[in-house]
This record gives C-alpha cells, structure tokens and sequence, in this order.
C-alpha cells in the first residue's frame, strides 16, 4: 500500500510501519471513538526472542508442532494492531480503524470489551525476569505521540489493567514513568496504580 508522503496515516495504517496484514480482526462499532491504547507484552516460545513466531502466530501461518507450548495456542486466533520487536522493528497487522483482538474479556474505566474502542500494541519481551529494551521505549513512544495526533486517545493501560486476575502483562519490568514521561502526558492518562 503507498502513502502520500506528506501523511503519516493511510486508512488507519501507519506510514512508518512495516505491513503484515492479519484475517483476525472485524470492524469497530459503529461512531466508536478509539480512546485507549493498550500496552502488552509477548514471547513465543515464552522468553525466546527474535523468533518469527510472533508474526506467524497472528496470521494463523503458526506451525503448531514446533514447540510443545505451541499445542496450547491451536486453535487460536488473536492479532494486535501493532508489534514492537526487540531490534525496534515496528509491524503491523491491523488497520487502527478496525478492531483487532488483543485484549479478550476486558473492561477499563467502567466500559466492557476494550477491543472495540483501543489500539493494542503488542512488545516483544517476557511479563518477569526481563527488561524491554531501549530501543522498544522510543519505537512505542514515536508510535504513541502520532496515535495522539491522528486520534482522541484518553488512556494507556496494560493488558493487565484491563484483564485483571486474567493478564499480567506488559509486568513489572515496563516503566511506565520512563513511558509517560517520554510522551509528556499527564498521570491522569495512566492507571492509578502506575502513577508516581
């Protein structure tokens, strides 16, 4: 797909992020304003980087017999707008003016499937015992000052903080000051218990 070069955003696809188009996503309900941005974290196999099955995972190409872990997710079929690899390479997978489905049973500031009114961005990293790496911090945060731009974005979160008892995820090791601080928002945008 081309881009005018004087924008930034294309039908909901970012100029500066490499295509992979995922079948797993539907539309948005109808004059549904995109609010929340949700921050996850993920691994295939689990704490294994750089792998490629990440991408295959969310278009439905996963080879199920590679890896034991791998049986669990048959089946299986879930996208996340955008993914932030450990080297910075920024995918996507589902046009922001659709509906991708990253965050399942899901409820953030009293409203109930999170997926109809958020972009979920996805880092490749482990929920304990890692950190993310620098270069994911400045990828997200370009990402996230042009999703502020482009729509009426009201609130970050974690997967954990919309699934609770659910998800744990992006965990402990995201910064989320590092993160606020590097967009320059308020602490009202985040969740009460990352504020400091």
């Amino acid at each position: 797909m081309q881009h005018p070069d004087s924008e930034l955003w294309f039908e909901g696809w970012y100029r500066f992020a490499k295509q992979v188009g995922s079948p797993n996503f539907g539309q948005r309900p109808a004059n549904t304003k995109i609010q929340l941005v949700v921050i996850h974290s993920i691994s295939l196999p689990p704490n294994e980087f750089g792998t490629g099955h990440i991408e295959e995972f969310f278009t439905n190409r996963l080879n199920h017999d590679l890896h034991p872990y791998f049986e669990g997710l048959r089946g299986v079929k879930v996208s996340s707008h955008f993914l932030i690899k450990r080297n910075s390479d920024l995918i996507q997978f589902v046009s922001c003016s659709d509906r991708a489905w990253h965050a399942g049973e899901s409820s953030y500031k009293g409203r109930d499937n999170c997926n109809d009114f958020s972009i979920g961005i996805e880092l490749e990293g482990a929920e304990f015992g890692g950190t993310f790496e620098q270069g994911q911090y400045e990828t997200l945060s370009a990402l996230c000052a042009s999703l502020l731009m482009e729509y009426p974005i009201e609130h970050f979160a974690g997967h954990e903080h919309i699934a609770r008892g659910r998800k744990k995820d992006p965990g402990d090791q995201f910064n989320w000051l590092k993160f606020q601080k590097s967009l320059g928002l308020q602490s009202s945008y985040f969740p009460d218990q990352v504020r400091n």
